[in-house]
C-alpha cells in the first residue's frame, strides 16, 4: 500500500484527537505530536482516546470510507449489501440507476479493476490502519496497563483490528480459512510497516484469534456508554465467528462455549415485535448487542444503508431499485411463522420487499430524508444460531435442537417440528433459519462460507435465475484490487 495513504489517515487520526483537546495540540502542533505525547496526555484527560475510538467506530457508517464517492460506499452496512447479494438471498428488483450492478452479475468478483471490488479491501484495511494507530500510542501489542482507560482502548483496537481482518478473509479468501496453508492477505500489526506480502490464513486467522482473546480480557469490566461501542460481550461474539470459520472440533466448543457466555445476557427479540420492531432503534432494542446510534449529526441521507433499502427512506429502494428477498427463500417461509410478515409482495414496486422488518416508523414512502434510523451490527439471535449450528457439527443434535428452539419458540406456532431432525437434516434446518432470520443483515454469506454451502437463486434475479454456485466459486469472493497489485510491490513475495 502506498505510504501517503498511511499519512494521509494518520493525519486524519490527529485531527480526530484535536476535536477532544484542543489546547494539547494548540501547544504541540499536530505534525510534530508523537505517539508518546499522546499517550502521556491520554492518562491526564481519557478523552484524547475517546476521540481515536469514536473515529473508528464513525468509519463504519460515513460516507466515502471505501475510498469514493460512490453511493454504494457507506461503510459496513454497504458491504453487508454486498455479501447479501453475493450469496443471492437479496435480489435487486431493477438496474435504474446502476449501483450493485457488477455484484449481481458477479463482475466485480472476477474484475480485480471494478470498485466494487476495492472500496471493501480500502475500508477494512483503513480500519485496521486506524486501530494500529492506535495500538501504537498504547504501547504496542503486547503492552499493559494499570490504568484501566487506556486498556479499554486498546481491548477496543485490538477488537476493531480483527473485525477488519475477519471481513477480508470472507471476502477476499475463496475457501475462507480452507487449509491454513493458502496466502490470503497482508498482515499489518502496527501503523509503521508497509507493503506487506501476502500472510497464510493460518497466520491470519491466529492474530484474529489473539485479538479478541485479548480484547475480551482488556474489556471484561467495561461499562461502555452505548452499545456503538465493543464491550467484551461484542468481543466473544466476533471471536465466535472467527472460531465458527475456522471449524475445528476444538473451535466449535469455543463456539459454543463464548456464545453461552453470552446468550443469557439478552433477551430474544418477542414474536409480537418482529413486524413492529423495525430495526431501526438500537437503544431501544435490547436484544442488540452492537450498533449505531445514528443522530442528525451523522449526516447521512440517500447515501446509506436505509437509503438502498427502506421504501420509506428518500432514496434509490423508494426511487426505483427495490430490494428483494429471493422468492425461494420467501417460499419456504411456513405460514404461521411471524417472519412471513416482515416481507410484502408489493404490485407497486414488483417484489417482496422487506417493509415488515426494516422500515422508519413514520412509513411514509420515501419520507425519511435525514436518516437517524439506526444500524444493527450485531444482536442475539446471530449467537443463538451460532451456538445451535456449533452444535450440530459437533454430533450434538439434542442440544443444538434444544438451542434452536429459543429462537423458534418466539418465531412459530409449534417448534417441536425439529426433534423429528438430526444429523444433516438439522444442520440444514439450522442453516435455513440463519437465512430466514438474519436477511439483510449480512451475516447469510458468512454462513455460506463456514457451512461450504451451495446457493441457488431464485427466480426473481435479474441474473442467473436458477443458476447454483459453490461457496468457494470464483463469482462469490472478490479479487484483491487493482489498486494493492500495483501499490504493492512486495505482495506475492
Amino acid at each position: 500500500m502506498k505510504n501517503t495513504k498511511y499519512i494521509y489517515i494518520a493525519f486524519a487520526l490527529l485531527m480526530l484527537a484535536s476535536g477532544c483537546k484542543k489546547s494539547f495540540l494548540d501547544e504541540k502542533p499536530s505534525e510534530k505530536v508523537s505517539p508518546e505525547q499522546i499517550s502521556e496526555e491520554a492518562l491526564r484527560d481519557p478523552s484524547v482516546l475517546n476521540a481515536y475510538t469514536r473515529g473508528l467506530y464513525s468509519s463504519m457508517y460515513n460516507t466515502g470510507t471505501g475510498g469514493t464517492t460512490g453511493h454504494d460506499d457507506f461503510g459496513q452496512k454497504g458491504y453487508d449489501i454486498f455479501s447479501d447479494m453475493l450469496a443471492s438471498d437479496m435480489a435487486l428488483g431493477s438496474l435504474n440507476y446502476g449501483w450493485y450492478s457488477t455484484v449481481i452479475r458477479y463482475q466485480a468478483t472476477k474484475d480485480f479493476t471494478q470498485n466494487a471490488a476495492y472500496i471493501p479491501w480500502r475500508y477494512y484495511y483503513q480500519i485496521i490502519f486506524s486501530a494500529n494507530s492506535l495500538i501504537d500510542i498504547l504501547g504496542g501489542n503486547n503492552a499493559t496497563f494499570t490504568n484501566k482507560n487506556l486498556a479499554y482502548s486498546m481491548g477496543q483496537a485490538k477488537a476493531m483490528r480483527a473485525y477488519a481482518y475477519f471481513y477480508l478473509t470472507q471476502f477476499y479468501a475463496a475457501q475462507g480459512y480452507g487449509t491454513g496453508s493458502e496466502k490470503i492477505l497482508p498482515l499489518y500489526t502496527d501503523a509503521k510497516t508497509t507493503n506487506q506480502p501476502l500472510a497464510t490464513s493460518a497466520v491470519i486467522f491466529d492474530q484474529m484469534i489473539k485479538d479478541l482473546t485479548d480484547a475480551a480480557i482488556l474489556l471484561a469490566d467495561y461499562g461502555r456508554g452505548s452499545k456503538g461501542e465493543i464491550n467484551a460481550d461484542v468481543a466473544k461474539g466476533l471471536l465466535a465467528y472467527v472460531y465458527a470459520a475456522r471449524g475445528t472440533t476444538a473451535d466449535l466448543a469455543q463456539v459454543v462455549s463464548l456464545t453461552d457466555q453470552v446468550i443469557p445476557k439478552f433477551p430474544v427479540l418477542a414474536k409480537a415485535n418482529v413486524t413492529t420492531d423495525g430495526f431501526n432503534n438500537l437503544p431501544n432494542s435490547a436484544n442488540w448487542m452492537w450498533g449505531a446510534d445514528l443522530q442528525i449529526s451523522s449526516n447521512l441521507d440517500l447515501v446509506s444503508w436505509w437509503g438502498q433499502i427502506d421504501i420509506f427512506t428518500y432514496s434509490y429502494a423508494w426511487a426505483g431499485d427495490p430490494k428483494f428477498i429471493d422468492d425461494k427463500l420467501y417460499a419456504s417461509i411456513p405460514a404461521d411463522d411471524a417472519r412471513k410478515e416482515q416481507f410484502d409482495d408489493n404490485a407497486d414496486y414488483g417484489g417482496l420487499l422487506p417493509t415488515g422488518k426494516f422500515f422508519d416508523p413514520a412509513r411514509i414512502e420515501g419520507g425519511q430524508r435525514t436518516v437517524i434510523t439506526d444500524y444493527v451490527y450485531m444482536r442475539v439471535e446471530e449467537m443463538i444460531l451460532l451456538n445451535a449450528e456449533a452444535k450440530a457439527r459437533l454430533n450434538q443434535d439434542a442440544l443444538a435442537r434444544t438451542e434452536i428452539k429459543k429462537l423458534l419458540t418466539e418465531r412459530v406456532a409449534n417448534p417441536n417440528f425439529v426433534d423429528a431432525l438430526s444429523g444433516t437434516a438439522l444442520k440444514e434446518e439450522i442453516y435455513k433459519q440463519t437465512r430466514i432470520e438474519l436477511w439483510g443483515e449480512g451475516k447469510v454469506y458468512l454462513a455460506m462460507k463456514r457451512n461450504k454451502h451451495s446457493i441457488t437463486r431464485g427466480t426473481n434475479h435479474l441474473f442467473f435465475a436458477g443458476d447454483t454456485f459453490a461457496y468457494d466459486a470464483d463469482e462469490l469472493t472478490f479479487p484483491i484490487p487493482q489498486a494493492e497489485v500495483i501499490n504493492n510491490p512486495n505482495l506475492n513475495k
